[in-house]
């Protein structure tokens, strides 16, 4: 499922955009949609990976049985959309570039698994370097 997210987010990257890559699943690990951070693509602040996941995904009312897979710990805002739509779990590529919300989400229930994935982190952390201000920008610096 975490291949999914990445290659979201290259695709965000390869695009011009912040690389983090998002994808929401069943819990029998069937695709529903996936998406990235589109903030830089479509000039809207909104667009977080998670969120652009979680819109191409359609009405549902099964979000309890979903699982929101994403390359980085997803941040106040995405960590809202899971606690307001109570996706069930949230799988993070990495926590080490940025620890979002995912501590407050596991404290409500929410099953939290950070893996830690070495590619998730280096690719992240490349982009950091090279655009410090707009990353900034990105986390509300």
């Amino acid at each position: 499922m975490l291949a999914t997210a990445y290659d979201e987010a290259v695709l965000g990257l390869e695009e011009g955009g912040i690389p983090i890559g998002a994808a929401l699943f069943t819990r029998d690990g069937t695709l529903i949609s996936s998406g990235h951070n589109r903030r830089v693509q479509e000039d809207d602040t909104s667009v977080h990976a998670e969120t652009d996941a979680f819109r191409r995904g359609g009405r549902r009312r099964d979000y309890p049985d979903c699982v929101m897979v994403t390359t980085l710990s997803p941040c106040w805002y995405c960590s809202g959309l899971v606690r307001q739509f109570n996706i069930g779990a949230v799988v993070i590529g990495e926590a080490q570039n940025f620890h979002g919300g995912h501590d407050w989400l596991s404290e409500l229930g929410v099953e939290i698994v950070v893996l830690d994935d070495p590619g998730c982190t280096e690719l992240l952390a490349t982009f950091i370097a090279a655009h410090a201000e707009l990353w900034n920008e990105d986390i509300g610096l």
